[in-house]
């Protein structure tokens, strides 16, 4: 039975063979399993936590690929749904010299975009403990209604609701609608993780701190934001701090806030006392900064994902600095 189930997209990626160059310039591609939720799938099952995915993918053969790795991933698929009427996205991702990334997609529309709300496995969600999803789901209907009533079913449910508000501006009609949809998920979540710049588009305020204080809720938990190498910075209703992160030689950034939000909802999952205690929330955002850093040591998301026992290995061999922030709320 799974904890955690994670909700949204499925598609390819197609990525470079070297780095440092733009898509045009690319001599070849070798293809990916991609797609954030069940990247955070697979992280969260490399970590011991069961998990699952929920979505559609086109009943194709690059479908019946990513069904086949996140199975042998150790990931549920039972709850994943294949669409006869469209297929399977895809996305092609350049990779600059430092290891960022840019996109183009290919989902006019995908598969994943007609998963409704008649498709969504109910009951796996009240067996569960937690829900994820991403705000692409939200970018249009059928996934936006049937990732609302997951999502429903999930706090009926008593389960933590988590969100990754994954800013991928050109799959929106135009920013107000990226803003107004992912803000639309943030208000229903739990747990929230964030990068630094989505704070500042969602807000319009380059404070960090500010800006998490304009986008704070009644019913969230937890909000961190992650800030690559400078590490993460995280909010709850009694204090906030800051944890460094670890320097590795980042070949491929892809799954590195994929790996964080596994590392960190596994932590939260094994022991939910967390979410008060500030001296067990620094270690725990330290270890999903090992997670995040090890995921980008290899080419593509999903190979890259630790198991617990490599995070324990890294973790015993670095150091990391934990700071607390004087403002205590982000309330």
């Amino acid at each position: 039975m799974a904890e955690a189930i994670c909700l949204g997209e499925l598609l390819i990626d197609f990525v470079p063979t070297v780095t440092g160059v733009d898509l045009i310039d690319a001599p070849a591609f070798v293809k990916a399993p991609g797609g954030a939720p069940g990247n955070v799938a697979v992280g969260l099952a490399r970590l011991g936590i069961p998990s699952a995915f929920m979505g559609k993918v086109g009943d194709d053969p690059f479908g019946h690929f990513l069904a086949k790795t996140l199975a042998e991933a150790g990931v549920d698929v039972g709850p994943l749904r294949f669409s006869a009427e469209a297929r399977t996205a895809l996305a092609f991702v350049s990779l600059r010299a430092d290891g960022e990334r840019e996109f183009m997609f290919y989902r006019h529309p995908s598969a994943d975009l007609l998963f409704d709300s008649r498709e969504v496995d109910v009951a796996a969600i009240q067996r569960a403990k937690l829900l994820h999803f991403g705000s692409i789901s939200l970018i249009g209907e059928p996934s936006r209604g049937a990732t609302l009533h997951a999502v429903a079913a999930a706090r009926a449910a008593g389960c933590l609701v988590s969100y990754d508000p994954n800013l991928r501006l050109p799959l929106w009609p135009d920013a107000t609608a990226a803003r107004d949809g992912m803000l639309l998920g943030l208000r229903k979540a739990h747990v929230v993780k964030l990068s630094d710049d989505e704070s500042e588009f969602l807000t319009g305020i380059d404070n960090l701190e500010n800006a998490c204080k304009a986008l704070w809720h009644g019913e969230l938990k937890l909000m961190v934001v992650t800030r690559g190498r400078a590490g993460c910075v995280y909010f709850t209703p009694a204090f906030s701090g800051t944890v460094e992160s670890f320097t590795v030689e980042a070949v491929d950034a892809t799954g590195a806030g994929d790996g964080f939000v596994a590392g960190l909802l596994q932590g939260l999952l094994a022991d939910p006392t967390t979410f008060e205690d500030e001296a067990r929330l620094r270690e725990l955002c330290r270890f999903a900064n090992a997670v995040g850093a090890l995921a980008t040591t290899q080419r593509g998301a999903i190979p890259a994902l630790p198991d617990r026992e490599r995070v324990r290995e890294f973790l015993s061999s670095r150091k990391s600095v934990l700071t607390i922030i004087p403002d205590e709320s982000a309330g």
